[in-house]
């Protein structure tokens, strides 16, 4: 390890000197009471910034060990540690200009200073590392340029002054507000509490009275202002108490528990007239799957893990997906032979999905990754795969109909599959007779509604046919294969990035996430490229003879993918893109995402190959590819 004499040396040695020869800083300086490290250095002051880490040793930070428990304690103190640097850094302290508020160290990026912080959501993330070892900031720095040449008084500045007091103002612990980081901490303990406690009580999800659902505005995740919003509050019917770890405040004085909405498992609708609140409760809901910040109003709003948001999404490759429990029975293409013998869809593609083909895919793959719970939205919906009238039944036969809506399938997802529904649904009372609970939102308020819904549905029968033409049956593993996906682009062996219109950047594909609402940062979605880079090489079957191993299935990939990191952390997600041995990368942008996003973006990588089921019957792409010919051998596969 180098001194920071030899640092003040260097940097005085490459003074004027090109770009490049910033290379001679990589290595690890000690500082005194603190680590610098240099791990990478960009290639010019326009290019992807430095990437830097300060390490501190555990007694020069004092960080409590009562927050330092491993778990959710731990992301929760690294959460507001790495909100305290950037809050530091953001503030203006260390620009040179702080009217303008930005750095003027020279052009491009020069004097760029950032840490991935992250939004509403608490998400384990690698900007800030906690171990018995050391305690770590993994920064990103532009360093100063003029032109191409070397501005070394700046770099010292930055390097030798900014980041050395940042360290020591945001992550030792005499500086610190003590009492801010443990509410911190315990809100998010709480919330992961009760996420706990709420299968145990046959719940999907639980709403706190006094919450704030609705946002600043449509580019903001920020509450909107309490004087504005309309505060929560539960029907007493349907009113939980929710157990909380650590007590807190109220007007009458702490508590040990919270009342809200409890909403059950089963089949959920959730009905009303427009702009009165519908959607906001279940956009609430299904962020609820991730923790949130104190003060961001969804703090007690709480959700299965594994509930997952689906929609319709025309344009979207599907491969070799069974969804003949809700479209089944294809009518055949002008070019086939066996012209009148309808086409079954056990194992199904396309490279153009319509909307009713998408949802139904998305339902089976939500299902598939191990879904608890589903949530639509109708407005997101393709109508013909949600509900089909008595009147359009009787104008289109049921036998030239090959959707089967969901509202005939949706008792049955629950009661054979155990996958509970919640559905905002405004336009049709078909699901009157299948819901187990229906919640009104009129004005901004909850009603339950439950046994009016069902007087109605007695009162008023809908006249339609149930459309089921078979029970359902348990969905297929696929084997995805490793052969198919390749992070490469020209000479570079892995090119991975997230791409700001909410795309991932894998080899020379884009990925198009846009439509999953449930990725909520786009550091999430560069370790959903990572994981599945890493889980081609540790994890899939390469080629299709080697489907029939079960440890190559989608479900248990994901299993592995979360075994890793809950052993090894974010950094299992390390990758190089340079073969042979290597610096080590330290990936400081990554923050951890769900099995269903990490599977929903596998799913919709066009040129993915999947091994079939051994027990498929033949199926044919369709949906604008209808061109390939079937499979006829069990270990065929699809590209997409």
């Amino acid at each position: 390890m180098r001194s920071l004499r030899d640092l003040n040396h260097t940097l005085t040695r490459i003074d004027r000197r090109g770009y490049a020869a910033y290379r001679d800083l990589r290595g690890e300086y000690d500082l005194g009471d603190l680590t610098l490290c240099i791990d990478h250095v960009q290639s010019d002051p326009f290019a992807a910034p430095s990437r830097i880490r300060i390490r501190l040793d555990p007694s020069e930070a004092a960080l409590p060990s009562s927050l330092m428990t491993p778990g959710i304690r731990r992301i929760a103190l690294a959460d507001f540690l790495a909100r305290g640097v950037w809050s530091c850094i953001s503030g203006g302290h260390f620009w040179r200009d702080p009217r303008q508020r930005k750095p003027s160290w020279g052009q491009g990026r020069s004097g760029l200073i950032t840490l991935d912080a992250g939004g509403q959501e608490v998400l384990e993330r690698s900007a800030i590392v906690l171990t018995r070892e050391c305690v770590e900031a993994r920064l990103e720095i532009g360093l100063p340029a003029q032109g191409r040449r070397v501005l070394a008084d700046a770099a010292k500045e930055i390097l030798i002054e900014h980041l050395p007091q940042i360290a020591r103002k945001t992550l030792c612990w005499p500086q610190i507000d003590e009492s801010a980081a443990q509410h911190h901490v315990e809100t998010v303990e709480n919330q992961e509490h009760i996420r706990g406690w709420l299968a145990d009580q046959g719940l999907m999800a639980f709403v706190a009275n006094g919450s704030i659902l609705p946002r600043e505005s449509g580019v903001s995740d920020r509450p909107m202002a309490s004087s504005q919003a309309v505060a929560f509050q539960s029907p007493e019917s349907l009113q939980v108490e929710a157990p909380l770890l650590n007590p807190i405040a109220q007007p009458d004085g702490k508590h040990s528990s919270i009342f809200g909405l409890g909403i059950p498992t089963g089949v959920n609708l959730v009905v009303g007239g427009g702009y009165h609140g519908k959607s906001t409760l279940l956009h609430a809901l299904e962020s609820a799957v991730y923790p949130h910040l104190p003060g961001d109003g969804r703090e007690y709003v709480v959700s299965n893990r594994d509930l997952v948001k689906i929609r319709a999404e025309d344009g979207r490759v599907i491969t070799g997906v069974d969804i003949h429990g809700f479209i089944d029975q294809l009518p055949q293409p002008p070019h086939r032979t066996r012209v009148g013998e309808p086409l079954r869809t056990h194992f199904f593609s396309t490279a153009d999905a319509s909307g009713s083909t998408s949802q139904a895919a998305a339902l089976v793959e939500a299902i598939e990754s191990g879904a608890s719970g589903i949530l639509l939205d109708e407005d997101t919906c393709a109508t013909n795969f949600m509900v089909r009238d008595a009147r359009m039944q009787k104008l289109v036969h049921r036998d030239h109909e090959p959707i089967t809506p969901l509202v005939d399938r949706v008792r049955e997802i629950y009661e054979r599959w155990g996958v509970s529904t919640l559905l905002v649904m405004g336009g049709s009372g078909d699901y009157f007779e299948v819901a187990d609970t229906v919640i009104r939102l009129q004005e901004y308020e909850v009603e339950h509604v439950t046994q009016e819904a069902r007087e109605i549905a007695a009162q008023s029968p809908s006249g339609r046919t149930n459309e089921v033409r078979e029970p359902l049956t348990q969905i297929p593993s696929r084997n995805p294969l490793a052969s198919s996906i390749n992070a490469s682009k020209g000479r570079k062996r892995i090119n991975i990035a997230a791409k700001e219109s909410g795309t991932l950047q894998f080899g020379e594909a884009q990925v198009d996430l846009r439509q999953l609402p449930q990725i909520v940062e786009s550091s999430q979605t560069r370790a959903i490229g990572l994981a599945i880079y890493k889980a081609s090489l540790q994890f899939m079957n390469r080629e299709a003879k080697q489907a029939t191993n079960p440890d190559g299935s989608l479900s248990k990939i994901l299993d592995r993918i979360e075994e890793a990191l809950d052993e090894n952390g974010l950094d299992w997600l390390e990758a190089s893109d340079r073969e042979g041995p290597t610096r080590r990368f330290y990936p400081g942008r990554v923050s951890r995402p769900r099995r269903h996003e990490i599977a929903a973006a596998l799913n919709r990588m066009r040129g993915l190959k999947v091994a079939p089921p051994v027990t498929s019957p033949p199926s044919l792409p369709v949906d604008g590819d209808a061109r390939r010919d079937d499979p006829e051998t069990p270990d065929q596969t699809w590209p997409a």
